[in-house]
């Protein structure tokens, strides 16, 4: 079958997914071993139960593209159409998150912060904070991504398969302000980020790497 022409209108990504690979006869596990993720992650973006990944995660869309022989910009449109259209209202972080998090700030800027994210409109501070943080750590990670050798040889060394360990990464990349859990700290933003603070007049943001 003759690849897909781009499409027209965007659609939810599990829709696409599911209908192309009706279209070309493939099964979710056929298309998981391509983008080398699990059968359970596919199934669960086709079924909508999961959010589909950032727009800019070209090493998951990629391969999906290529597999699929869809346009290499058709998955990214949806996922930026669909998570666009996601309701507006943010869960705030775990506290227990910001425990940790708190642990890499200076202890009288910490408390200053925390009294500031106590207020009602203390949630945009927050999700600006967190962010910041996870996008610097998830930065190291998506390199980790690139180094297959070295994550074959971690995975060995922790008694892992390789998939599970790419799944780990994977999970976090799709980490968000509202989904990040205290495993991620303490497996990824502590391991990454030493210290860290805010300018409250400028909101600026100084972050020390490991």
């Amino acid at each position: 079958m003759p690849a897909a022409l781009p499409l027209k209108h965007p659609v939810k990504v599990g829709q696409l997914v599911r209908r192309r690979l009706r279209e070309l006869k493939r099964t979710p596990r056929e298309l998981a071993d391509a983008v080398q993720v699990s059968e359970d992650y596919i199934v669960d973006l086709v079924a909508g139960r999961r959010r589909p990944p950032a727009p800019g995660r070209i090493d998951l869309y990629a391969p999906m593209a290529r597999f699929l022989r869809l346009h290499r910009n058709d998955l990214p449109t949806c996922a930026r159409v669909e998570r666009s259209a996601e309701p507006a209202a943010r869960r705030r972080p775990d506290p227990a998150v910001w425990k940790l998090l708190f642990e890499l700030c200076e202890p009288r800027k910490a408390r200053l912060l925390a009294r500031q994210l106590a207020k009602p409109e203390g949630g945009a501070l927050e999700h600006l904070i967190v962010g910041r943080l996870l996008e610097v750590a998830q930065g190291f990670v998506a390199r980790r991504l690139e180094d297959e050798v070295g994550m074959r040889v971690a995975a060995t060394r922790e008694g892992r398969s390789y998939l599970d360990m790419r799944m780990r990464l994977l999970e976090f990349l799709d980490s968000s302000p509202d989904t990040i859990m205290v495993a991620d700290c303490e497996d990824f933003v502590r391991n990454r980020i030493v210290f860290w603070d805010l300018d409250l007049e400028t909101r600026a943001m100084r972050i020390v790497l490991r």
